[in-house]
């Protein structure tokens, strides 16, 4: 069976699983459908796949893996030949605690608690006041703190594309796509690193603007 990732494409999970496959030359399919049938988010098909009705979820072979860091460990042990998994011990412990930290800490201060109230597909009351100030000095604390992570090197965790930089890349580049904001301006390490991210063959067809239609209904 071909890997099919079940989630809409403009979910930055979705995108990183999509960014770890080519990265890993492994094909595979995205979308709300499973074996060519349509499966709305959180219909009983969804909550099926995923008990809390979420995404990604990856479909393989008969296997059902949902939750991004189990998803991207499975491709390592399931394609071998093409791990992106550090070799040594210490390498990649570094690389689990970053990959730890963005899908909790980062993930919850740069799209939960800010992007996705100012720029997502949903309907959520706009963040004004002192919530969008306290919203915009922790998306300004955490990407501080991935700056000084990143320093001189090409990639968050060091010499080697990893699955940090497949978690990271898909929130920057929906940052910098936040009209009127620069948050990138003077942070120039970061910058950079999204730059180089978007210029690779992974990049340049999964870090696109975003399209939200799957969310629309049909008819």
């Amino acid at each position: 069976m071909a890997l099919h990732i079940y989630g809409p494409g403009f979910s930055s999970l979705v995108r990183s699983v999509r960014l770890y496959c080519m990265e890993k030359g492994v094909d595979v399919s995205v979308g709300m459908t499973v074996d060519g049938q349509p499966v709305p988010m959180r219909s009983p098909a969804h909550l099926a796949l995923h008990p809390f009705g979420q995404v990604p979820v990856l479909l393989h072979d008969g296997n059902r893996v949902f939750e991004t860091v189990a998803i991207c460990r499975y491709l390592d042990r399931a394609f071998p030949d093409c791990s992106l998994e550090p070799e040594d011990a210490a390498s990649r412990t570094l690389v689990d605690q970053w990959a730890s930290a963005l899908i909790t800490t980062v993930d919850t201060r740069l799209i939960r608690r800010y992007l996705l109230q100012v720029a997502g597909p949903g309907n959520a009351a706009p963040l004004e006041g002192v919530a969008l100030a306290q919203a915009e000095t922790a998306v300004d604390q955490t990407l501080d703190a991935l700056e000084h992570q990143l320093g001189e090197q090409d990639f968050l965790c060091g010499a080697r594309y990893s699955l940090a930089d497949a978690l990271l890349a898909p929130m920057l580049d929906y940052l910098t796509r936040i009209p009127g904001r620069e948050w990138l301006a003077t942070r120039h390490g970061l910058a950079a690193y999204l730059q180089h991210m978007r210029q690779r063959p992974s990049g340049r067809e999964v870090l696109v603007a975003p399209d939200f239609c799957e969310l629309r209904p049909a008819g």
